[in-house]
Formats: C-alpha cells, sequence, structure tokens
C-alpha cells in the first residue's frame, strides 16, 4: 500500500512540467497574485521571478514563487 501512494506521487511529479530559464510564468497564489514574470532563476522547489522594474531606481523587481504557485503562459 505504500508502494502505491509513492507511484502516485511520482506520477504527479513527472507530470508537472517545470519551466526553464526564460519562460512566462503567472503566479496564482500568494502576494504577487495575478501579475506575470519571466523566470530569471530555476531551483529545486521554487523559481525567482522578475516581475517589474522600479521606476526611480531602474532596479528589477524580483521574488520567488513555490513550483506550485504559478502556471506556465
Amino acid at each position: 500500500m505504500a508502494e502505491d501512494m509513492t507511484k502516485k506521487q511520482d506520477s504527479k511529479v513527472k507530470n508537472t512540467k517545470k519551466p526553464n530559464m526564460g519562460d512566462m510564468i503567472q503566479i496564482i497564489k500568494g502576494e504577487a497574485k495575478g501579475k506575470k514574470g519571466k523566470v530569471i532563476v530555476l531551483r529545486d522547489n521554487s523559481v525567482i521571478v522578475e516581475i517589474g522594474v522600479n521606476t526611480k531606481t531602474d532596479e528589477p523587481i524580483k521574488t520567488v514563487v513555490n513550483h506550485k504557485n504559478y502556471k506556465l503562459i
């Protein structure tokens, strides 16, 4: 029975497509919900996304998003 659960969990992990650097995503949960951004760093459990540019300092606005909290565009 424990083996069946592991197989189901493995199949869920394999079915989720992780983005590559440069892909566009839309955040579906959290503080930045609804915003779109470009993936700049890919981690095991999350991605770092550039969601805009600060107009005063011209610095990029970045945030960390868990793989469960976004969808690929």
